[in-house]
């Protein structure tokens, strides 16, 4: 039934592709769902703090270069997961800046192991228009065009909904810029987006060999496009594989983790490591004049636990 339901969702999101997102977007956004859904906060049972870079259209004069920095954690006593990102985008004359904060709330786990959640993110959204203008007639005679740079600040609001099952499935629905708030001083107003995600990991080889596939659909109702995603992760340490966004690109994917337990009498520790790297060949006509997106994804993952030490007593007869 779950997995009917993943592949309907995906389905749905395919059918309604174009080009066009206002958002930023990223090739190995599988490995970081809460920077599109909120709702996924909390849902590994470590601590990970994770950051992406992608340098897009590279050669392309005033090409985009997107940074972002995503921390999530679950706190028990909360029962849900935090979030905290801060995320930076610069092409050409324009400047994005982001700062979110977010928490979701976890539902009881369900029978068959997975955890439902809903998420609530409120963002502070900063654009800043310059006026290094290049053009063939003077540009100062023209009054639309501004002579001095300009910026702008708002606050809006992001929602998510996410189920996960360890190691099997995860889908989700989640919508950004759900005020629209206007940022007055530049007259621009940012679209409501909308996303759908979808994944299912399939084990070949037991946990050796796992097939994992993603897919993400994401729309303003006026153009949308999909991401979709196969790879193979090896002995749960490295992964390999594709990934398509028709009509834009397609992409080789690669990826290394390496994870680090420990445990004695008062401690124990998990620690996880990974270092993704994608390189989209552009499909679009952008390809006669730019050579391609490079995405690097970096993250940490950790927990540690301090074990109380228990009180012994003894009679010093029977040492």
């Amino acid at each position: 039934m779950i997995r009917t339901s993943i592949l309907t969702l995906c389905a749905l999101g395919i059918t309604a592709l174009s080009v066009a997102q206002q958002d930023p977007q990223y090739t190995q956004w599988f490995m970081d769902p809460v920077g599109f859904n909120p709702g996924a906060a909390g849902h590994s049972e470590l601590t990970c703090i994770s950051g992406t870079y992608r340098n897009q259209w590279q050669d392309l004069g005033a090409d985009p270069n997107t940074s972002l920095l995503n921390a999530n954690t679950y706190i028990d006593a909360i029962k849900g997961g935090v979030m905290l990102s801060a995320f930076n985008d610069a092409l050409g004359q324009e400047t994005n800046n982001m700062l979110k904060a977010g928490y979701a709330f976890h539902l009881p786990t369900l029978s068959n192991g997975a955890t439902v959640s809903a998420g609530l993110a409120v963002t502070m959204f900063n654009k800043t228009i310059g006026n290094d203008w290049v053009s063939i007639d003077p540009w100062q005679d023209d009054p639309a065009i501004p002579n001095q740079q300009s910026s702008a600040s708002a606050y809006d609001v992001d929602l998510g909904i996410y189920i996960r099952k360890p190691g099997s499935f995860y889908a989700g629905i989640s919508a950004t810029h759900l005020a629209q708030t206007e940022l007055a001083t530049l007259s621009i107003q940012p679209k409501r987006h909308f996303y759908f995600m979808g994944g299912y990991d399939y084990a070949i080889d037991s946990d050796y060999l796992v097939l994992r596939t993603n897919v993400l659909a994401k729309s303003d109702l006026n153009a949308s496009i999909a991401d979709v995603n196969v790879n193979i992760l090896w002995n749960q340490m490295a992964w390999a594989g594709v990934s398509w966004r028709p009509g834009d690109a397609v992409a080789p994917v690669a990826g290394f983790q390496y994870s680090i337990s420990q445990k004695d009498r008062t401690s124990e520790s998990t620690q996880v490591f990974r270092l993704g790297y994608s390189y989209d060949i552009t499909t679009s006509d952008l390809q006669n004049y730019s050579n391609g997106s490079h995405e690097v994804f970096l993250s940490y993952c950790f927990k540690f636990i301090q074990i109380p030490m228990t009180q012994r007593h003894s009679n010093p007869r029977f040492l």
